[in-house]
């Protein structure tokens, strides 16, 4: 039994049986092994259901252990699967599996959502229009997952919904999107003995037992499916079968496809059937005289001997969309039928098919020509039937009859009882005719028109004529005729229109009759039929006239016309073509079957009872006979009628297989199709590959099942505990593998049994080499009788009456059987062995086809030398460079050319013969084996003599690779990574290409893949994004694999940068010898094509470990949180890392790790830390995810740093810190505040020693003087010296002013001035020539004249400055007043006197004044309340960005910009709650963007959404990027409009009530974010972003702050949902 997950991964990976066809690899794995067999027929009474079969099982307690299979289906937020994943197809359910549904947690989806599916959850048999449902869960920090028990096949639909709030703030109820799943059936048939021999591998004949029946039952997946189709009437009566059966055995085939078995109609043609409930009586020989009961006994029994005497499943066509022309029935039922009576609109139609039979009648009597035999006769026909044509005058169909409708205008008006109501439409008055006809049509009231039931069914009420014509014509008086006279004119150029219409109508069908009479008369490649009469018209008739007789004297005359079924060229399959408004029937667009009746099932059973129920009699009995359906005329079917039979159907027989040929031209209506009647599969014809090429990717496309060396399963898979899903049972364990969507599953034929012979469309020697890639194709694959033997020519269904030849020997020796018969068994055993991956390579007219089983990388390979018509005769060789095989030695099973001595065929009278042909061994010595710098290698050179047609079979093995190897990359790295901090850390996982570089002395930096680009770190983040691609598609033809296979540099590149950071990072030693282990044995003992599946397995373990690692270290809210919280979490190690030039301690021989404020632009130097992006970042990155040594280390370093009051905007490595930003101080209280709240002791931090860098009368000296560090302070002094120096006044300028400190600064921006007013208690500061808050943007353009003005000077006092000093007057009150800060406040002059002022009494201050000051109140009558000025105001119900602008900048105050939410979550008492949820709500609409708020209003004349630094126009507003914050939508402001919005809404909003509205409300915000971060290549969120969230080229891609918040908000929501 396998332990580990690896192994069991394995395991499962070596019993796939089942993946889906075409280049994906999203198929899923089937296990068989071991398996008992499986009752495939429907529920007895008192039975348990299929459905129930599930639950039962999961109730049960487990007996082997064995892991369950979970087949995991993503939802998006909104509860939609996303185009790609809206179709799923599933396994056959050999033992009960789970279907997952999941949604990310904090999704939309899960406000009051609720999980609705026709799959019945319950048990019980299924009911399509039975919905059931599961509410979902509710709580926002859990993924929402509905785990369905999958027992049985079918096809299910589901939805979700839930509420939804809308802008005006109202619920709606919405659907997030509908999704299909399909679940395989499970069919059996007696399992077959290997048809190569064990030890020579080359095939084993009939005698010595090769692929001979055994008793032993086998479960055969779609894909191992070997299907023959045979045409019944060719195999003579049941009696007759026995040869032909054993035949299609003997040849390897599976299951037989009969043409319908069911009593033919008059043409004999299979396919027109006369009784769908009676088999055909040939069948039973020319004297039997049996029931109808008696018939059906013995084709049930008959097919019974079929798979259990004979190993054959059986597969019939079912003909849901017409019936024979002369079915009895019809006489009885003609409601079944589209006639003039239940379809009006074949009116015109009825009448001119008519015609035209009678013109051909007549013919003779006209003296025009019977035979068609020159363009002249075919051009006199026409212009004979054309007269005829327009004598019909079928125009009236179209058209108003305006003599009429004058007249009942003019009685309308003229008569006294009518009123004619004032005209109330559009104005009418002073319009011209034509414009009034407009209005009139546009209006609505032209009744009739489009419907073609009767002459002159076009009219316009009367009533309303007149009242537009007394309207429009007012100077015409009241004259009722000259009124009437008026519409007349309305009416002709209504009527313009419609004669146009009428006249396209006229020249299509005239076309249609003429293109149908050249082709089947006059054209060399058309039938050549014979003379027109009555009995062959001069096209076939459109419609089926019944009898008028007795019997059918019941009925109208209308109901006897009815009209029969055809094709349509590049019609819409979605439209039934006899139903308006479809016109095909009149424009003569029907390619018709004069044999077939179509049938008229109407919208619903209730439509039309008696067909409904005969047809669906029809279906189940055909179920409960036969294995299989195959759809005929699937695309043409009404959708409706095929899901309601269909569902009879598997009713009936659970585990139906069911088949079509769509010709719909376009994949996503084939899914339409497929995901809705579920169909197993669709049929492709490998034939339809019109040159190599085209044929090479039709292989590609539905034949290679996963590409070799795919690595889903490898890297996907994750083994967890599954909860019982019906919530009763005991808890397993299980494999979960996510679903990436499905495309239709094929079923390949060479060649169908109604399309034209290899002869005709390529060459006959081309069946030889098609035989054997369509049979090394993982898909069902599918012949025919005729390709195998060679048949020179299609044969004609209705007309063949001869026989299949009767076999003479077991050893197949008929044209191509014997190939065909090792090729299709083989085809069965790489798919029952699991030989799930493929890859085809086209060169030249040659294809090869190489089949891999993944475990133990044995293989098959198929050399193919196609033989398509520009070949025809040719016995070249042609060109193919020899195939090298690495690793790899090959075995020669087979190969042969083929050789037809003539392509003309003397035709026996009584049976159906193949062309005479020859099978040549060739290739056995074709093989080299050689080894070269890259290893050794086994090479095929094709030999001389091997001509179009022929092909070679050889077996592959892998040698030397470790068959532990999956298992061995796939384990141990957690031990090897557990040792590791959170700095080891963010060397494993990151480093960016500055951060690298820096700590590598430039030795290093990110990894280049050619044709890819740089990696964006050189850690592990930097591989998993191209590999999330590559592994979910498997793309092995991404540039990475291309590289992976070119060479072994990016494997030594991962262990040697790790190596060379050892003695920095001792703790790498272990992973170092990890990877090494594992990537030597790549090296040594892997194949190149095989390095890319191997290299991604060792990432993303290692990825995964890693990530396992990160999250241990991390607090209970990151550790027990969803994923989208953890990918935030890991941007803390993103930006948490160590290097050379930048520390937060100055001694270059003592490194700290430090935080970046973002990545790519601050990885290093003095650009790397900075003050305020620490402090705005901090509560998120460390503190809400528990890293407390890495803040406390921050706060200490900074706090170090203090002087003037304030703290540095650069840290520069405690070096050179620049003192230039007023909120950096606040921010760090702030945090020390939110420091003492999470960490454990965290209220100690105040007693901590801080050696202060610059001594105590603040003259600036080098970090190394003497004097540096030689006095120290606790943090608590530290506080009260901020506050003491903003109490007192801060002015002072910046150490070393002038262009060496900034180049772009004017003279005046390096005075620093900060005051309070002791009024207020607000701090004021700033001038307009500097930018002390985060809007920091200095002008910098010569051109535009703004060199050293500051975009946003923000001078004054900013709001957020004020909510973070409220909020620490508040909690240094509440210490001081418990006695555990040892200040009581600040020494302050207020009014000359110098006194103590407490935190309180400041804090009360500020709280009296803050809402007069900055609140802008909706209604201008409260103005007087308020301090402000109305005449610059511009937007109400706002908190201005700042009071107290600068002299001539003082409109700036009542700018509407993204702060106030910063002052509202860190000191919400001072603001109005109903103020402040208003302006909430305000900027919600407003200034929220995708990613995160704009920075100003757009209705602000400054506004300027798009960031551009190198901008070098003389605009003022954007010259060298001066809008910074004048628009760009920025990241890191959401989330404190986040936490304010939940604040408030909670107390005042939708939220008072029910604290879900708001959550989830929010979380919705919160879609776009969780989206990026998954997804984008630096794993992070960005800076900022242009208008709308589009992309920033001069944004840091990642940065700090823009995660920070974020986490803080989810840690509130923790905190809420904890304390709830």
């Amino acid at each position: 039994m396998p332990s580990s997950l690896g192994e069991k991964v394995q395991a499962a990976a070596s019993k796939v049986l089942h993946p889906k066809s075409g280049t994906s690899s999203k198929a899923p794995a089937i296990v068989t092994e071991g398996l008992a067999s499986v009752d495939i027929s429907g529920p007895k009474d008192g039975q348990r259901t299929p459905a129930d079969e599930a639950i039962h099982f999961f109730e049960s307690t487990a007996e082997d252990g064995k892991p369950v299979q979970v087949w995991e289906l993503q939802l998006d937020g909104y509860g939609a699967p996303g185009k790609d994943k809206a179709y799923i197809r599933l396994p056959p359910p050999y033992v009960p599996y789970v279907l997952r549904v999941s949604i990310e947690a904090g999704s939309p989806a899960s406000k009051k959502g609720v999980f609705k599916t026709n799959f019945p959850l319950d048990g019980g048999v299924f009911d399509r229009d039975r919905i059931q449902e599961r509410a979902l869960p509710t709580d926002l920090s859990k993924p929402i997952k509905i785990d369905l028990p999958i027992s049985h096949a079918g096809a299910f639909l589901y939805w979700v919904e839930y509420d939804v709030r809308t802008e005006t703030g109202e619920t709606k109820r919405v659907i997030g999107g509908e999704g299909y799943f399909n679940i395989d059936p499970v069919l059996q048939v007696k399992k077959r003995s290997n048809i190569l021999s064990s030890s020579t591998s080359s095939p084993l004949s009939v005698k010595d037992g090769g692929a001979s029946l055994t008793n032993e039952l086998a479960n055969v997946p779609l894909d191992g499916l070997v299907i023959l189709s045979v045409v019944s009437k060719w195999m003579g009566s049941l009696d007759e079968w026995k040869p032909h059966l054993k035949e299609a055995m003997l040849r390897g085939y599976n299951m037989l496809h009969f043409t319908p078995l069911q009593q033919r109609g008059e043409s004999l043609s299979p396919y027109s059937i006369a009784d769908q409930l009676a088999y055909d009586s040939e069948l039973f020989g020319t004297e039997w005289k049996g029931s109808r009961e008696e018939g059906t006994k013995l084709i049930q029994d008959k097919l019974k001997v079929c798979k259990d005497e004979y190993g054959l499943m059986s597969l019939t066509d079912v003909v849901l969309n017409h019936t024979a022309n002369n079915c009895s029935w019809l006489v009885d039922h003609p409601e079944a039928g589209f006639s003039v009576h239940n379809s009006p609109h074949l009116a015109p139609a009825l009448e001119l098919d008519t015609a035209m039979l009678e013109f051909s009648a007549s013919l003779s009597a006209k003296g025009l020509p019977t035979q068609v035999t020159s363009a002249d006769d075919l051009d006199k026909l026409m212009d004979a039937f054309g007269i005829i044509f327009d004598s019909l005058r079928l125009w009236e169909y179209y058209v108003l009859n305006v003599e009429a409708e004058k007249e009942a205008v003019r009685s309308a008006l003229a008569s006294s009882s009518t009123s004619i109501p004032p005209y109330s439409g559009e104005p009418v008055q002073g319009r011209s005719v034509v414009e009034i006809a407009v209005i009139v049509r546009a209006a609505g009231k032209v009744d009739g028109a489009a419907t073609y039931s009767k002459r002159f069914g076009v009219h316009v009420d009367p009533v309303y004529a007149a009242s537009v014509v007394k309207a429009a014509f007012v100077d015409l008086g009241n004259d009722p005729s000259v009124l009437a006279e008026a519409w007349g004119r309305i009416a002709d150029v209504l009527n313009v229109d419609l004669y146009e219409e009428a006249n396209g109508d006229k020249k299509a069908a005239l076309d249609g009759i003429r293109n149908r009479v050249k082709y089947t008369r006059l054209d060399a490649h058309g039938p050549k039929m014979g003379e027109i009469n009555a009995r062959l018209p001069l096209v076939e008739t459109y419609f089926t006239r019944l009898p008028e007789n007795a019997q059918t004297a019941k009925f109208e005359k209308t109901q006897l016309a009815l009209a029969n079924n055809g094709w349509i060229w590049d019609a819409n399959p979605l439209q039934n073509f006899a139903e308006l408004p479809s016109k095909a029937y009149l424009r003569r667009e029907v390619i018709v079957w004069g044999d077939c009746v179509k049938l008229r099932y109407g919208e619903s059973p209730e439509s039309n009872p008696w067909l409904w129920s005969y047809m669906t009699t029809y279906v189940k009995e055909l179920a409960s006979i036969f294995d299989g359906f195959r759809i005929d005329n699937c695309h043409s079917t009404p959708l409706h009628v095929g899901m309601k039979l269909l569902d009879a159907a598997r009713e009936t027989n659970p585990n139906l297989y069911v088949c079509a040929e769509l010709f719909t031209g376009n994949e996503e209506t084939d899914l339409h199709f497929v995901s809705r009647l579920g169909l197993n599969s669709l049929i492709r014809e490998a034939m339809n590959g019109h040159d190599p090429k085209e044929f090479s990717r039709l292989l590609y496309r539905h034949g290679v099942g996963k590409p070799i060396g795919s690595m889903d399963t490898a890297t996907l898979t994750s083994e967890e505990d599954l909860p019982p899903p019906t919530g009763k049972g005991p808890i397993r364990r299980c494999l979960v593998t996510p679903l990436q969507g499905s495309v239709p599953h094929a079923l390949m034929y060479d060649i169908t049994h109604d399309n034209e012979s290899p002869l005709d469309k390529r060459s006959a020697e081309d069946a030889l080499s098609t035989a054997a890639l369509v049979t090394f194709s993982y898909s069902a694959i599918g012949s025919n009788k005729g390709f195998d033997d060679l048949y020179p020519k299609l044969l004609d269904l209705v007309n063949e009456s001869r026989k299949y030849e009767v076999p003479d020997s077991d050893e197949q020796t008929k044209g191509i059987s014997h190939v065909k018969r090792v090729l299709n068994h083989l085809h069965t055993e790489m798919v029952l062995e699991g030989y799930s991956e493929g890859h085809v390579h086209q060169e030249n007219e040659y294809i090869v086809l190489h089949r891999i089983q993944p475990s133990t990388q044995k293989g098959y390979v198929v050399i193919a030398h196609t033989a398509f018509s520009n070949t025809k005769g040719s016995k070249d060789r042609n060109w193919i460079t020899p195939i090298k095989f690495r690793r790899q030695k090959l075995q020669y099973m087979m190969g042969y050319s083929i050789s037809i001595p003539s392509y003309e065929l003397s035709k026996d009278p009584t049976t159906l013969r193949g062309l005479p042909c020859e099978l040549i061994p060739v290739g056995e010595d074709s093989v080299t084996v050689a080894d070269d710098e890259s290893g050794p290698y086994s090479e095929v050179d094709v030999p001389k003599e091997f001509p179009p047609g022929s092909m070679m079979v050889f077996r592959t093995e892998m040698t030397g690779l470790d068959p532990g190897l999956d298992v061995l990359c796939a384990t141990g790295a957690d031990e090897a990574f557990s040792a590791l901090d959170l700095v080891d850390l963010n060397v494993v996982l990151h480093r960016a290409d500055g951060e690298e570089k820096d700590a590598t002395d430039g030795k290093i930096g990110v990894y280049d893949v050619p044709n890819l680009g740089t990696m964006k770190y050189c850690g592990l983040e930097g591989w998993m994004h191209p590999l999330r691609h590559i592994t979910k598609h498997n793309d092995l033809g991404h540039p990475l694999c291309s590289h992976l296979r070119d060479g072994t540099w990016a494997l030594d590149y991962i262990t040697d940068r790790l190596t060379r950071q050892l003695e920095e990072f001792p703790r790498l030693a272990e992973p170092v010898k990890w990877f090494q282990k594992r990537f030597e044995l790549i090296k040594t003992s892997v194949p190149n094509f095989l390095r890319p599946k191997y290299f991604a397995i060792i990432i993303i373990t290692a990825y995964k470990a890693a990530r396992r690692a990160v999250v241990e270290q991390c607090s209970d809210f990151i550790s027990s949180g969803h994923s989208f919280t953890q990918n935030l979490a890991l941007t803390s190690v993103q930006m948490y890392g160590q290097v050379k030039s930048a520390s937060i301690t100055p001694d270059p021989s003592v490194r700290k790790a430090s935080l970046a404020a973002g990545l790519p632009h601050f990885t290093a130097g003095w650009a790397r830390c900075w003050g305020r992006d620490v402090f705005i970042s901090l509560r998120g990155l460390f503190l809400t995810t528990g890293n407390f040594a890495a803040a406390k280390e921050h706060i200490i370093a900074f706090s170090s740093t203090l002087k003037h009051g304030l703290i540095p905007n650069l840290l520069d490595s405690l070096r050179a810190p620049r003192y230039n930003s007023r909120d950096s101080p606040w921010w760090m209280l702030q945090n020390i505040q939110d420091y003492v709240q999470f960490a454990p002791e965290g209220l100690s931090i105040l007693e901590e020693v801080v050696p202060r860098r610059f001594p105590k009368d603040e003259t600036w000296i080098p970090w190394n003087d003497k004097l540096a560090y030689s006095y120290t302070s606790t943090v608590a002094e530290i506080i009260q010296e901020i506050l003491q120096k903003h109490a007192e006044g801060i002015s002072f300028r910046e150490h070393n002013a002038g262009p060496n400190l900034d180049s772009q600064m004017r003279d005046e921006g390096f005075n620093i001035d900060v005051k309070v007013d002791w009024e207020t208690g607000l701090i004021l500061g700033g001038s307009a020539f500097n930018c002390g808050t985060w809007m920091d943007k200095m002008g910098e353009s010569e051109k535009a004249k703004t060199k050293g003005q500051p975009g946003t000077p923000r001078d004054g006092a900013p709001v957020e400055i004020i909510g973070l000093l409220k909020s620490t007057l508040r909690w240094l009150d509440e210490l001081s007043r418990k006695g555990t800060f040892p200040f009581k406040g600040v020494e302050a002059t207020i009014g000359g006197k110098k006194r103590l002022v407490t935190y309180g009494e400041w804090q009360e201050l500020l709280q009296a004044s803050f809402e007069k000051h900055f609140y802008v109140p909706i209604d201008p009558a409260e103005d007087s309340k308020y301090v402000l000025d109305s005449k610059i105001v511009n937007r109400r119900g706002i908190y201005k960005d700042v009071y107290g602008s600068g002299p001539g900048r003082e409109w700036s105050d009542y700018q509407f910009r993204c702060n106030f939410p910063i002052a509202m979550t860190v000191a919400p008492e001072l603001f109005d709650p109903h103020h402040a949820l208003s302006a909430l709500q305000l900027a919600d609409r407003v200034l929220r963007a995708p990613l995160g708020m704009k920075t100003l209003d757009p209705a602000d004349s400054q506004y300027r959404g798009n960031y551009d630094n190198s901008n070098d126009s003389d605009d003022p507003a954007i010259a060298k990027g001066r809008n910074y914050h004048q628009g760009p939508e920025w990241g890191w402001p959401l989330g404190f409009f986040l936490r304010a919005y939940l604040y408030f809404d909670l107390m005042v909003g939708a939220g008072q009530e029910d604290p879900n509205e708001t959550l989830h409300y929010l979380h919705g915000l919160l879609l776009r974010s969780r989206e990026y971060i998954a997804t984008e290549p630096w794993a992070g969120l960005p800076e900022l972003t242009n208008i709308n969230g589009t992309y920033c080229s001069d944004s840091c891609e990642t940065q700090a702050w823009s995660n920070s918040t974020l986490l803080d908000f989810l840690q509130d929501v923790y905190d809420l949902q904890r304390s709830a």
